[in-house]
């Protein structure tokens, strides 16, 4: 009987897995780990069915378990993939033993199928090598050593994308033409490298020579101030060219054969014929007056070159000035362009704080903001309010708004913590103020509500009660045509006295007050 095809690429399973003792009977007779998918041969005993396929890849070979065993026979203990079966018996007994997980760590516990079909290959503690550099890792921390650690590991330049290996990574980025450097005259960062140089060149704190140098100035000047050198040295360099000038005109007319003779500033060879030739003219025509005339006609020609040279010297630095001035008004104008601009939207922000500020205001009124006709005001700090009162910095206090409808009377409270008018210094002063609201147009005036103000007796027992009704004679009570009427109540609503010591009146610091206009009649 052929043998059955088994999807297994695998030896035996560890037997260090087995939560309990190895019997033999469950061995693998080729690789002496727990027999995984086994088989067993002509001949009884089992083998893994990856170990049978290898022993039978090259035909049929003798069982060495059965020569061990000394019970070797020709025809049953010759090893056969036509004569090998699938042993399911010892299989499903397998399967079922107990098992554990070998790696440090690892608490995991199962049967031998839950191990195979769950835990093999998974465990995060098992060490396995890297693919790439080949060291034992855990599991767990594979994609980590892969990413961070792996001498052998890939990567992509993150400037110019090039992939390289990671041993590679300092050759790389010395050559990188989009490495970022850094110039350390400007102070300047992140400038690629094939655009280091053309910076360098143009960079306004990078320092050259001057390039009057070859005539004798010594100056080494930033690049972006070469024209501003150049402007105010004017006088400088044209000395310079001068006295180079002039050490030129006194050097011997007639240098020896084959030397180089400047002339002009510009250096001529002169050939020996030509010496030689010079030399015989001079002495054929034997007269001073020509040799005085010839040089004097080779110092006008030194000097008309010199006034040639300084003239372009000027234009050049007329050019530069207008150019300068032309950019200077181009930056004037740009300045007030964005001088307009900040004030522009220096008149937005403060616009957008008034609005903020609006905004802020009346969310604190919503916030305390009651429409049933009664408002308890909580005034929490009393002790240092009270002293700002007795010095004069904040004689008075304003309530937040509330309200006798959603669409009523507007109103608050003012209080005075040391008193007002008879009541100064021996009693809180406590008034009631009509302001002006949204729908003052649909509403009844005079104001003629009766109003009662309290001072809450924080125990509950005796509240300190004013009540009166408006005199609708009086300002107070007409309709506000400004922000709120004036105030009025009582200025010996509250004895000071009876809130010292252990004022039912004060706890915490804190007091409470209470308003409550009628509303018969709305």
């Amino acid at each position: 009987m052929a043998l059955p095809s088994l999807d297994s690429s695998l030896q035996g399973i560890p037997k260090n897995v087995l939560a309990v003792s190895m019997e033999t009977k469950y061995q693998c007779q080729q690789c002496h780990q727990v027999l995984r998918k086994p088989v067993q041969a002509q001949c009884g005993h089992r083998f893994c069915v990856h170990c049978f396929k290898l022993l039978t890849s090259s035909g049929p070979k003798p069982c060495e378990a059965c020569q061990q065993e000394e019970i070797y026979e020709e025809p049953q203990s010759i090893l056969n993939s036509n004569e090998a079966f699938p042993d399911n018996a010892a299989g499903r007994e397998i399967a079922s033993l107990p098992a554990k997980c070998f790696n440090g760590g690892c608490s995991w516990t199962g049967c031998i199928k839950e191990y195979e079909a769950q835990h093999e290959g998974k465990c995060e503690h098992e060490h396995v090598p890297c693919e790439a550099c080949q060291v034992l890792i855990l599991r767990s921390e594979k994609e980590r050593h892969n990413e961070r650690e792996c001498e052998e590991r890939t990567l992509n330049c993150k400037y110019c994308k090039v992939s390289f290996n990671f041993k590679q990574i300092k050759a790389h980025d010395e050559i990188c033409q989009k490495f970022p450097m850094q110039c350390k005259d400007c102070g300047k960062k992140k400038i690629p490298r094939e655009k280091f140089l053309d910076h360098s060149r143009s960079c306004a704190k990078s320092k050259t020579a001057c390039p009057f140098s070859e005539v004798g100035c010594k100056a080494v000047i930033d690049n972006g101030k070469h024209s501003d050198h150049e402007q105010t040295n004017v006088m400088e360099h044209m000395r310079l060219i001068l006295a180079t000038s002039m050490v030129r005109l006194q050097r011997p007319e007639a240098p020896g054969l084959g030397e180089w003779q400047e002339d002009s500033g510009i250096g001529l060879y002169r050939a020996p014929e030509e010496g030689a030739t010079a030399s015989a003219a001079t002495v054929g025509g034997g007269t001073a007056a020509s040799g005085q005339t010839s040089g004097l006609d080779h110092k006008v020609t030194v000097l008309e070159n010199i006034v040639c040279v300084l003239n372009r010297e000027v234009e050049r630095s007329s050019l530069t000035l207008e150019a300068f001035s032309r950019q200077h008004r181009l930056d004037q104008e740009k300045i007030e362009n964005l001088s307009n601009k900040v004030r522009q939207l220096e008149r937005t922000l403060t616009m957008r704080d008034l609005q903020l500020a609006e905004t802020d205001q009346t969310l604190r009124e919503l916030q305390f903001c009651t429409f049933d006709g009664v408002f308890v005001w909580k005034i929490a700090d009393f002790s240092r309010r009270r002293q700002d009162a007795v010095a004069g910095r904040t004689p008075a206090m304003f309530s937040p708004a509330f309200y006798s409808s959603k669409y009523g009377y507007k109103m608050c409270l003012r209080l005075y913590l040391n008193g007002d008018g008879t009541g100064r210094g021996t009693h809180l002063s406590l008034f009631f103020v009509v302001m002006r609201g949204k729908c003052d147009a649909l509403l009844k005036w005079p104001f003629s509500q009766k109003v009662t103000l309290m001072l809450l007796d924080q125990n509950n027992r005796e509240h300190i009660i004013d009540a009166f009704r408006p005199d609708v004679s009086s300002t107070s009570f007409q309709r506000p045509i400004s922000e709120m009427n004036i105030a009025s109540g009582c200025p010996l609503f509250c004895p000071l006295a009876k809130l010292t010591g252990k004022s039912s009146y004060l706890r915490d610091d804190t007091i409470f007050i209470k308003a409550i206009v009628d509303l018969t009649g709305l």
